[in-house]
């Protein structure tokens, strides 16, 4: 673009010629997606925006990606003209370049046909250049993507119940349809077969007539080739319907399960969470097979059935009343065959678990010898399994059983009888009525049997239904997630008479505790084992949000922060921290995937891991196994402290960050720690007081409450239970205290 006169856009980046190709457009189109949110009230950051890795420029996709999880509705569509210059009423919208950059709509004028851009890489006050369709068009892609408010309640918030499921498979209106005329047009094909051999038995045979049959034939065949294509069609839809309805459930059940908030995990086992999750994928498999075939099957029935009676009303009541009778044993059987299917589930979920936890903690497993111990837990959880299936299946064999006798009258009986009222003449049905009366009853049976043992189906459909919605309609943090203040984040903490208390605990973890923090602190944290100190950064991150008092970040209360934001503001490094599986490179910039290698080299050094990845095979590329067996403790440690530095986030916080290192490692991460605190607060959590003595304020706590704040020479004098920590960790650098009294047992940890 050479500037005014050949693009719209390129006069809101500069006046001068040539200035538009100096435009970042990956920077352009977010700019112009976050302009539109601002809209709406919702402040983004660009820096949050991921994108996929292969793209050079963000697609309308990732921007609409981006956006939904930000709790906005966003939609990427393709106009034209005529439609665009009609929205002169609506909130702004950012247009695709093709150079890759954007702009932003911000009026139009239909009477005049011409639309007002705004460059989104400008400010909110630059006038708007009006554009024509011919120099729009010059630039213009076709894509647009519309932002709209937050949504009060979606699929990807509603419970997980039936009606949800209805309202996931109704959404496929057009398929839904497409299916239900291909089934009538079957239903309506499949009559004329049952009246040919009608008229071939009553005519043709009769009469010996030839000519007829070769007619007969051709028709036969005509209609087998258009049955055959009608048939194809039907299916390649039906294929198409499960595969997109099969993709929506997976994307809402995953999402469900990542906005669930991390205090339900630390209470449930991993392997129950899973196997009552992945129960789901029974009800899909019900939805998208059995209950859609009973479903199109009863196509067929709405239409033969007239025909039936039409045939011979004695059979066709007889048909329907066998049928029905299929349909109340099962009804009969539901309650006692649902409750030991209910038993079936929870006996696999407890196996599930058994085997999950085996393999999550086989490193242990093999260390401790336990193989024989876990065979033992096995064997009695698959005989708990074996024994509640076999249960179940002779219970649910019952109504089979009952139902045979009355499936096999009416593929078989129905035909005697109406043989008997050929022969007693109370039936002008014919001989060859009567054959096209089976051929077409046993196509209406069919779907009644199915349909009343759909019902049998459903219990358990309905069992595996209750197990996923127990994990996947728990309260989640999403509107914490989407809702809520975007502030800068400086760093100020103010804690405000905070009181907590764990879920069945008889007593609370925090206690009135109140201290301020300016920003730029490095605060170190200490106490005895359950003082309270891991609390106080659980709080922080926003993981407990049910406490009382206030805490406050930079003057707003936590809890009114939006919960992501939150988040990606802090750097946080844990004492156990996971990593993926995938290169050095790809862990450190696990958190903005955008970054370069120069971040990852410049994250790695703050933290003193760049010495030990130089030396690895492939440096940042080397590869990391699952479980990161490849690696030492102390390497993983520096590497999550890589991790957390490279967003360069106002607010770290380090719990136990440097327990798993050896003394050399621990050393060279506390000397960075310096460097790492600049321009940042820091809150770090330490049993070893060492590492802690060069920090500005030193937090003490004891029982939930704030003992003491203070620098460490002002703590030594005057906090007895800092001193008597510190002497603890020092004696052995003291002969004076080497043969002292044994100190009280301080257990390490929170």
């Amino acid at each position: 673009m050479d500037g005014l006169n050949t693009a719209p856009h390129a006069a809101a980046h500069t006046a001068q010629p040539g200035g538009g190709a100096q435009v970042d457009g990956r920077r352009s189109r977010v700019r112009a997606v976050i302009s539109a949110a601002r809209y709406h009230g919702v402040e983004l950051d660009a820096k949050d925006f991921r994108g996929e890795i292969t793209e050079v420029t963000p697609s309308p996709a990732s921007l609409v990606r981006w956006l939904g999880e930000q709790g906005l509705v966003a939609r990427a569509i393709r106009l034209k003209w005529r439609y665009l210059v009609r929205m002169h009423d609506s909130p702004p919208v950012a247009l695709m370049f093709k150079d890759g950059t954007a702009g932003l709509l911000v009026g139009a004028d239909p009477t005049r046909n011409l639309v007002w851009l705004r460059d989104p890489m400008g400010s909110d006050g630059d006038v708007p250049v009006a554009v024509d369709e011919l120099r729009l068009s010059q630039v213009w892609t076709g894509d647009v993507v519309m932002v709209a408010r937050s949504r009060t309640q979606s699929e990807t918030e509603a419970p997980i119940n039936l009606p949800w499921l209805t309202r996931m498979v109704m959404r496929e209106k057009k398929s839904l349809r497409d299916i239900a005329i291909a089934s009538v047009v079957l239903s309506l094909v499949s009559i004329f077969p049952a009246l040919i051999v009608m008229q071939v038995i009553n005519n043709v045979v009769n009469h010996h007539s030839m000519s007829t049959l070769v007619s007969i034939s051709m028709i036969i065949v005509v209609l087998a080739v258009y049955e055959t294509l009608i048939s194809f069609g039907r299916r390649e839809i039906v294929l198409v319907l499960s595969t997109r309805l099969d993709s929506r459930i997976a994307l809402v059940i995953f999402a469900r399960l990542l906005s669930l908030p991390l205090e339900y995990f630390e209470r449930q086992q991993a392997g129950n969470v899973i196997g009552r999750v992945s129960a789901i994928y029974k009800v899909r498999d019900f939805i998208t097979g059995k209950l859609m075939t009973t479903f199109l099957d009863m196509f067929t029935l709405l239409v033969i059935l007239p025909f039936l009676f039409v045939l011979s009303a004695t059979l066709a009541w007889m048909t329907l009343a066998a049928a029905g009778l299929i349909g109340l044993i099962v009804v009969i059987f539901v309650g006692p065959v649902s409750r030991m299917i209910g038993r079936v589930i929870t006996a696999e979920m407890k196996r599930a678990a058994i085997l999950y936890e085996s393999v999550a903690g086989i490193r242990t497993l093999k260390t401790l010898a336990l193989e024989p111990s876990r065979r033992v837990e096995w064997d009695v959880a698959t005989a708990d399994v074996v024994r509640a299936k076999l249960d179940a299946g002779r219970l649910a064999n019952w109504p089979s059983t009952l139902a045979s006798p009355i499936e096999m009258f009416i593929s078989r009986g129905v035909i005697l009888v109406g043989a008997y009222l050929l022969l007693t003449g109370s039936s002008s049905l014919g001989a060859g009525g009567l054959v096209a009366f089976m051929m077409l009853g046993g196509r209406v049976a069919a779907p009644l049997v199915g349909l009343a043992k759909l019902l049998e189906e459903f219990t358990e459909i309905r069992a595996a239904l209750g197990e996923a919605g127990s994990v996947l309609n728990q309260p989640t943090e999403t509107r914490a997630l989407t809702n809520g203040m975007r502030p800068k984040i400086l760093g100020a903490l103010s804690f405000q008479d905070v009181m907590f208390t764990y879920p069945a605990a008889s007593s609370k973890a925090l206690d009135d505790v109140c201290f301020d923090v300016p920003a730029g602190t490095m605060l170190g944290i200490v106490g005895r084992s359950g003082s309270g100190k891991s609390t106080l950064t659980r709080l922080l991150q926003g993981v407990s949000r049910n406490y009382t008092g206030f805490l406050k970040l930079d003057g707003v209360d936590l809890r009114e922060i939006n919960l992501t934001h939150l988040r990606k503001s802090f750097g946080v490094v844990l004492q156990d921290n996971f990593l993926f599986r995938g290169t050095i490179r790809d862990n450190i910039t696990a958190n903005r995937p955008g970054l370069t290698l120069e971040d990852a080299v410049r994250a790695a050094r703050l933290a003193g891991a760049e010495e030990f990845i130089e030396r690895m095979p492939a440096g940042y590329e080397t590869w990391i196994e699952e479980g990161s067996t490849n690696i030492s403790g102390g390497q993983r440690q520096r590497l999550a402290i890589a991790r957390a530095v490279i967003t360069d986030p106002k607010l770290m916080i380090l719990d136990e960050a440097t327990s798993a290192l050896d003394p050399e490692s621990e050393a060279l991460v506390n000397a960075n720690l310096k460097r790492i605190s600049k321009g940042r607060t820091m809150v770090i959590v330490s049993h070893r007081l060492s590492s802690l003595v060069d920090c500005d304020q030193i937090l003490v706590m004891e029982r939930g409450r704030v003992e003491d704040i203070a620098p460490h020479h002002v703590l030594l004098e005057r906090c007895a239970i800092y001193r008597q920590l510190w002497l603890q960790q020092t004696r052995h650098m003291n002969p004076q205290n080497a043969h002292a009294g044994p100190a009280p047992l301080l257990a390490e940890g929170d």
